[in-house]
């Protein structure tokens, strides 16, 4: 049996950073350990991809084992990440090119791409060039996405903790609004991530565990948006509640697919850059009802609060980074670790596997039969699908009432290349 060559591997973190992606980066690094003889260092981008194409690269030999390991209670993205969206081989052949020649200038042989789906695609494209150049590279995507919007995986990685945030944070805000309600706010806006797919928004709902309880209304972006219909149930929540806690996803629009908060501007995607959706439909709701509101952004708090990640949430995120590896290993190439829920009473999960070709690019949105009726709540089937990610507690250390997260010293690996790279 020949013996496999033994090359250094490149890790990257990609796209909106989540509560609990550096788990997925403690599982990575603490597994590749484990197969010294096969993994020489493993190299981590300085900001996602941007420090593949500009050969800035992270020594994480340099880190100890502790700050390696603190890493799974850390939120952020510990390396840096980016919104760079690799243009197709066609457009820029050039891009993947040069990332084929840091890679092959600093030995590497196994590329570890944590993110979505465009991330995935971007995994997929350097597996297929890489073989044409003679120079194969072995590429396993990472599943990471507060919006849950991966297909083919139960679950991603970063959801559940997302998920656990918004559910509280409705719950406490509506406590807060019921007690003040009949002097003074009586609805109460709560703007949640989630550009085409509702699930945070969803995930709101499971506050809503008896009658009258926030929130009372949730908009999708699954569901067109019906002015007159939301108007009536705001009017008639107040009248029987007392007020109206709203929910409202970033996405919401109406049935001719503009964006309720649709601000004329795109991001770094070529996405519509989205301008506020909370202050819209408060302010619908002064102008046609009359009721005192107030609005709250999530923004970046929901994916942030490592405080209050769902322990299902951090063990699903360290499990997909160590599998990244054992695929690799195991001689897999361009695929991504899934989340199986297993067909048992009590939830139960495994890792499974799915082509990146099957999972690049694609957009999984909310099933109907988890939305209600009247196209405003979660259903039966939605709340089941959803508890279990939430559940369980995994607290950093606290010191002075603060948690405590790791900065690693992300020491640069001195650059081979005499030529550099303009990212535009």
């Amino acid at each position: 049996m020949a013996k496999v060559k033994k090359q250094n591997a490149f890790y990257a973190q990609s796209g909106g950073v989540t509560a609990v992606i550096n788990a997925s980066a403690c599982g990575v690094l603490e597994t590749a350990k484990l197969y010294k003889s096969k993994i020489g260092k493993v190299y981590a981008g300085r900001n996602g991809i941007i420090g593949a194409l500009t050969e800035d690269l992270i020594d994480t030999s340099k880190e100890s084992r502790k700050d390696i390991a603190a890493l799974a209670h850390t939120p952020s993205g510990a390396f840096g990440s980016c919104r760079y969206k690799l243009k197709s081989l066609e457009e820029n052949r050039a891009e993947y090119e040069r990332l084929i020649e840091v890679f092959k200038a600093h030995d590497i042989g196994y590329f570890f791409y944590n993110g979505g789906g465009d991330s995935m695609d971007t995994a997929l494209k350097v597996s297929q060039l890489s073989e044409s150049l003679g120079y194969p590279i072995t590429c396993i995507g990472i599943p990471k996405t507060v919006d849950n919007d991966l297909p083919i995986t139960d679950c991603s990685p970063g959801f559940g903790s997302v998920a656990k945030y918004v559910a509280v944070s409705i719950r406490e805000a509506g406590f807060d609004v019921a007690s003040m309600a009949k002097t003074s706010t009586k609805v109460f806006v709560m703007e949640v991530m989630g550009r085409h797919a509702g699930w945070i928004a969803a995930a709101s709902g499971l506050a809503a565990e008896n009658e009258g309880d926030a929130p009372h209304i949730i908009l999708f972006p699954e569901v067109a948006f019906n002015q007159a219909a939301f108007l009536q149930k705001v009017d008639d929540c107040v009248k029987k509640f007392g007020y109206c806690a709203i929910v409202v996803s970033e996405g919401a629009k109406y049935e001719d697919g503009t964006f309720l908060a649709d601000a004329g501007t795109t991001d770094a995607f070529g996405h519509k850059q989205l301008g506020g959706v909370a202050p819209v439909v408060a302010n619908l709701v002064k102008q046609e009802l009359g009721y005192k509101y107030h609005w709250a952004v999530a923004d970046y708090l929901q994916r942030a609060a490592r405080h209050i990640a769902s322990e299902t949430d951090v063990d699903q995120a360290y499990a997909v980074g160590q599998a990244a590896v054992e695929f690799a290993m195991e001689g897999k190439n361009a695929v991504m670790p899934t989340i199986v829920r297993k067909n048992t009473k009590t939830y139960r999960w495994e890792i499974g596997e799915a082509p990146l070709s099957e999972v690049a690019n694609v957009e999984k949105q909310l099933p109907k039969n988890y939305i209600s009726k009247d196209g405003m709540h979660i259903t039966d089937a939605c709340r089941d699908y959803l508890l279990p990610l939430i559940k369980g507690e995994y607290f950093p250390p606290f010191k002075n009432g603060l948690p405590q997260y790791v900065k690693l010293k992300n020491e640069p690996v001195a650059k081979k290349l005499d030529t550099t790279f303009e990212i535009e």
